[in-house]
């Protein structure tokens, strides 16, 4: 979460080994989370075979490897085999009564279906906002925010997908969480492309852009060529550097600015 990855990475493999080699056990199927360090690196197919190999051992009493194969399925660009693994997800998170279990199946259930079935897949977040909210978990809560401005921005309420940006950048920054804050930026930086924002959407682009938030949502690249062939190569070039040189502070503050300047005028339009 705070961007070192080459540690991460080391971690990953230690436990890897620890588990394959000795008899001991992880509970609920948390080691299905080792992998996340190859996602960051915009390797998503390892930690694809990863959770199929720990799943294999029937030790996932609590679907959090099944979620994560959800999540990594999607990124590897196989949609159709992360819904057929979501189907019944949900239903067995709730058999845990475990409300962090459940919100983050849920996010993964929503994850899937974003594309398959959008109006599915902002009830399952919107549902996994609240329980991640009233269980105190602002992990779950940062996760879902993210996903959620997503699937406002393209299918829903243009306008609330902004209250959910805004949340998903806070608990990452207040948090320390600079190796996942480029989601919601990368994200948010497509959507201001959307809506004509161009110069902006370029300089947050060039802080956002990672290996995780372009295997995660694919459809950024599309917005990005877009930017470059509306400012032309040099006004996008300079606004990308521009946006890479920034400090996360200055980022977030940036983006707070757009996003209020945003919503203003999508408030006046719908009025």
């Amino acid at each position: 979460m705070p961007g070192r990855v080459d540690e991460s990475l080391r971690y990953c493999d230690a436990g890897q080994l620890m588990i394959g080699s000795g008899p001991g056990r992880v509970p609920f199927g948390v080691e299905g989370w080792l992998g996340t360090a190859y996602l960051v690196l915009g390797q998503p197919e390892w930690w694809a075979e990863w959770c199929r190999t720990q799943l294999a051992h029937g030790r996932d009493t609590h679907t959090l490897t099944r979620a994560s194969l959800v999540y990594t399925l999607m990124t590897t660009g196989s949609a159709d085999e992360a819904v057929v693994a979501a189907n019944g997800l949900i239903e067995a998170a709730e058999e845990t009564n475990n409300p962090q279990v459940l919100s983050f199946a849920l996010t993964a259930y929503g994850f899937a279906f974003r594309d398959a079935d959008p109006v599915r897949a902002l009830g399952a977040m919107r549902r996994a906002l609240v329980i991640a909210r009233d269980s105190g978990n602002r992990f779950n809560e940062s996760n879902v925010a993210q996903n959620l401005a997503y699937l406002e921005a393209k299918h829903g309420d243009p306008v609330a997908a902004f209250d959910y940006f805004a949340l998903a950048i806070r608990h990452h920054h207040d948090s320390g969480s600079t190796g996942l804050i480029r989601g919601p930026l990368a994200v948010l930086a497509a959507f201001l492309d959307r809506l004509q924002r161009y110069e902006p959407a370029a300089t947050i682009a060039g802080f956002a852009v990672s290996p995780l938030s372009s295997a995660a949502y694919s459809d950024i690249k599309t917005a990005f060529a877009h930017l470059r062939e509306v400012l032309g190569d040099q006004t996008y070039e300079s606004l990308v550097r521009k946006g890479e040189t920034m400090t996360t502070a200055a980022m977030v503050t940036y983006a707070y600015d757009q996003i209020d300047q945003a919503r203003t005028e999508l408030n006046a339009v719908s009025k």
